[in-house]
């Protein structure tokens, strides 16, 4: 698919918008100024392939805890402020790469100005950021409701105002948590702007629905071009967050590399613990993220090898052992304990090889 290309924004040593790729991000549930739980945090969520990593700064100390924590890790840091001004200023001293507002609920002017002038100050760029929930009374009331066409208006005279005052090193985020709303906003807005757009589909739910949601909300927007970086808002595991981000961006093809699980649904001739087996796999496998293949995890020795015969490699279960399959051919027949540690000295056979490259 083309991309929409939008403005180039730096952000601390990563670069988005233009014809650069679309990055994930997430955000910490952690108390930012607990500096040690925050920092083991994003360190877990760069090895799961996090690209950009969000912060919450409610108070002083949060902002003050930035310049720690940036120190430690290796991701760019995005401080997240509403409200209190003095809290911006404070986060793009403490060395945040990029900090997301909304300037409505800054205030008056003369403190948006503030934050804007020491962002012009840093080279740190604003992420302007409007949701569903917070949408001005007066364009609920000209558009009869929250609507895309509010959001984007909204999002857009955030931008205009903050271009007045002569700092266009912006990013917008539009987000929802009706999705096809959202998805209508972004078609709108992207006709409108040349700003790099952040998505993602807020309030999303728990790892089950917010999943669906954003995997069917995200692939509608990206699918036609739009979009820079995104972020899967689940209620969960941040962690949970990138790996549902990475495996949408390769379905869409946005992505290559990384292992894909595939497994079969299971039925009456399963007679191993399947589901557990093939979420073993699933994690096991993010460690070879630099390989470009398929694994496939198969409930049925008769059938198994048949419908592995696509993949990479295979696993197949039957009655206290199984099979290790390689493009569809019977490996060696083990016991069921033998699979997992099998199949990951394959995976690291392979890693190997694709070293020596």
């Amino acid at each position: 698919m083309s991309r929409m290309k939008t403005k180039e924004i730096r952000i601390g040593n990563r670069v988005i918008g233009g014809e650069n790729p679309v990055l994930i991000q997430s955000m910490c549930n952690t108390k930012t100024e607990d500096v040690k739980a925050t920092v083991e945090q994003i360190l877990r969520l760069e090895r799961a392939g996090c690209e950009i990593i969000r912060v919450a700064v409610p108070a002083m100390e949060a902002a003050e805890s930035l310049g720690e924590i940036k120190r430690q890790i290796h991701i760019p840091l995005v401080a997240d402020i509403h409200f209190d001004y003095r809290l911006a200023i404070a986060a793009i001293e403490n060395g945040a790469d990029k900090i997301r507002i909304n300037p409505g609920n800054i205030g008056a002017r003369e403190r948006v100005k503030a934050v804007v002038d020491k962002a012009r100050e840093y080279q740190v760029p604003i992420r302007v950021g409007v949701n569903s929930g917070s949408l001005e009374k007066s364009l609920i009331e000209k558009y009869g409701g929250v609507t895309a066409e509010g959001l984007v208006e909204s999002a857009l005279d955030k931008v205009a105002w903050i271009e007045g005052m002569g700092y266009d090193n912006l990013v917008i985020s539009i987000k929802s948590s009706d999705v096809l709303m959202c998805v209508r906003a972004h078609e709108l807005i992207s006709k409108r702007t040349f700003y790099p757009l952040h998505v993602g589909i807020t309030e999303a739910g728990t790892i089950t629905s917010g999943n669906i949601k954003s995997a069917v909300g995200l692939g509608l927007i990206l699918n036609q071009g739009i979009g820079d970086t995104i972020r899967v808002s689940l209620t969960g595991d941040p962690v949970e967050e990138v790996k549902s981000a990475k495996l949408i961006l390769r379905t869409l093809g946005l992505r290559k590399g990384g292992v894909e699980v595939v497994s079969c649904p299971t039925c009456g001739r399963t007679q191993i613990d399947l589901i557990g087996l093939a979420t073993q796999v699933e994690n096991m496998v993010t460690e070879f993220d630099h390989l470009n293949l398929k694994v496939a995890v198969m409930g049925c020795v008769v059938n198994g090898p048949g419908e592995a015969k696509e993949a990479d490699l295979g696993i197949a279960g039957g009655i206290g052992e199984g099979l290790l399959i390689r493009r569809g051919q019977v490996v060696k027949r083990l016991p069921e304990s033998e699979l997992l540690p099998a199949l990951r000295e394959e995976l690291v056979k392979l890693s190997e090889k694709s070293g020596e490259d």
